[in-house]
């Protein structure tokens, strides 16, 4: 390089002659124009080198790959290093760089382009489920993270559930709709099984629910190639980084929604003052974007699924292999299930009760048992903890005194004619009177009637004119000796 200046210098700059410059130089003639001609030594060839060990070696490994094909998996997968000794077991002198580089060089080329895209305003929002870890009441729980993101302006909704099912996924469109306060014109997916019943060539053939939903929000819903989940790469990635922002280290709350209501405020609080490139934040971006959506249908979509489930003769159902009690008169029946993410809305000849789904495998309220439990006084003993713990103070009250005076038995005898009355005049009425006679009964207790002489009575004059002596007990003891005294 330091050659090519000097060259160049003594000619272009000196004025000297080309062939002074080369005979000083040590070079010839032609090299001296060609560096007039280029400012840096280039090597220029007439036809390329010939690379038979790397020909040989690419013809074989082709060959080789295809007969391995399909005896693959994620974990057994070609190295070079297999490759190399296949290639020197069967006498083919080559190096493992060589059979590196073209395997390097094969990946290079099979590998996808991917292409700059452009999002507008209001067009697009990518949506997808991440698992997470929180802590709810000091219990540690795996739960899930749906992340509906905006890709134009970059906000966000989060929310989590306990399940990764249908209708959390439906759940959560319903909350993002509601929360922007519109509806975008298309959102990409994965191809998950809450949205697409089956695959038809390009096609998708979307489910019973998911359909619904796309009909009542008339938005375009469009899905990821089958294993490529970079197609939605703007969803993947913000859902990392939510996990590592947010939810580091694990959040504790009282409840999941506790935890999720907290999560999105503080990703509203962090996009309030985030910009872009372009100098606006997210909120700014947003608002030009929300001027371009759909506007929300009159009433949301209701989000759960329905079912027809029998009523056992303990009064009890199953649904997602959870038992959950009903009112007894329902049983042997027939009642519908409206399940929602949070709780599930039973409905049986024009009566409705409403249960919170729960992780236990049965969850019973003795308050639905009332009318039994109290033609069931041995039955009512032996569920009298947590019947009681569903009542008003006031019961726990007068069965704790019943039992310290009567026994467990009596005292729920007691407890069950009550439970009577409560049947036909009404809990609350029941309770307010029981509420009544303990506050009257303790006033009573602290402050005793105050103690008066007893008034002598009148006696007729004859009877008055009797003198009645008072007798003693030793007086009688003549009768046990046989003596008279």
């Amino acid at each position: 390089m330091e050659q090519v200046h000097v060259i160049r210098h003594k000619v272009m700059v000196e004025g000297q002659s080309i062939r002074r410059v080369a005979r000083e130089m040590g070079v010839s003639r032609n090299t001296v124009r060609k560096y007039l001609g280029q400012s840096e030594p280039r090597r220029r060839e007439l036809k390329p080198r010939g690379r038979p060990v790397w020909a040989r070696a690419v013809e074989r490994i082709e060959r080789l790959l295809e007969e391995w094909k399909g005896r693959m998996t994620a974990k057994q997968r070609i190295t070079g290093t297999r490759v190399h000794r296949q290639l020197v077991e069967e006498g083919l002198a080559v190096g493992i760089t060589t059979v590196r580089r073209v395997l390097a060089e094969k990946r290079r080329q099979q590998a996808e382009v991917y292409i700059p895209l452009v999002h507008r305003p209001g067009e697009e929002a990518q949506v997808d489920f991440f698992a997470v870890t929180v802590e709810v009441a000091g219990v540690r729980l795996e739960v899930w993270k749906l992340v509906v993101r905006l890709m134009y302006s970059g906000r966000d909704f989060v929310w989590l559930y306990e399940r990764c099912d249908q209708l959390s996924f439906l759940d959560g469109h319903v909350r993002a709709f509601a929360y922007f306060g519109g509806v975008p014109a298309r959102v990409l997916y994965d191809n998950l099984t809450a949205a697409v019943k089956r695959r038809v060539g390009l096609d998708r053939e979307l489910t019973d629910r998911f359909r619904a939903l796309v009909s009542h929000y008339l938005f375009e819903p469009c899905f990821a190639r089958p294993g490529e989940g970079h197609d939605k790469g703007g969803v993947e990635s913000r859902g990392r980084g939510i996990r590592l922002a947010h939810l580091t280290p694990v959040p504790r709350g009282e409840s999941l929604q506790a935890i999720a209501t907290r999560v999105l405020a503080e990703i509203e609080a962090v996009a309030a003052h985030t910009r872009g490139e372009d100098g606006r934040t997210v909120m700014e971006r947003f608002a030009e974007e929300a001027e371009r959506w759909r506007a929300l249908p009159d009433h949301p979509f209701e989000a759960r699924r329905v079912e027809v489930v029998s009523v056992s003769r303990q009064a009890l159902v199953r649904i997602d292999g959870r038992e959950y009690s009903l009112p007894s008169h329902w049983s042997r029946l027939e009642a519908t299930a409206y399940v929602g993410v949070e709780d599930i809305r039973f409905v049986c000849y024009g009566e409705e009760t409403t249960r919170t789904r729960t992780r236990t495998r049965r969850s019973v309220l003795y308050r639905d048992y009332l009318p039994e439990l109290a033609k069931k006084p041995h039955a009512l003993r032996q569920v009298a903890p947590e019947l009681l713990a569903e009542l008003d103070e006031s019961y726990r009250k007068l069965h704790g005194m019943l039992v310290a005076r009567h026994g467990e038995l009596d005292a729920a005898r007691v407890l069950a004619k009550l439970l009577g009355c409560a049947e036909n005049q009404g809990e609350q009425a029941l309770a307010e009177a029981l509420t009544a006679a303990l506050t009257k009964e303790r006033q009573q207790t602290a402050s005793p009637p105050p103690q008066t002489e007893p008034e002598h009575a009148v006696l007729p004059p004859r009877l008055a004119a009797i003198q009645v002596a008072a007798a003693r007990a030793a007086d009688y003891d003549v009768l046990l000796t046989g003596g008279v005294q």
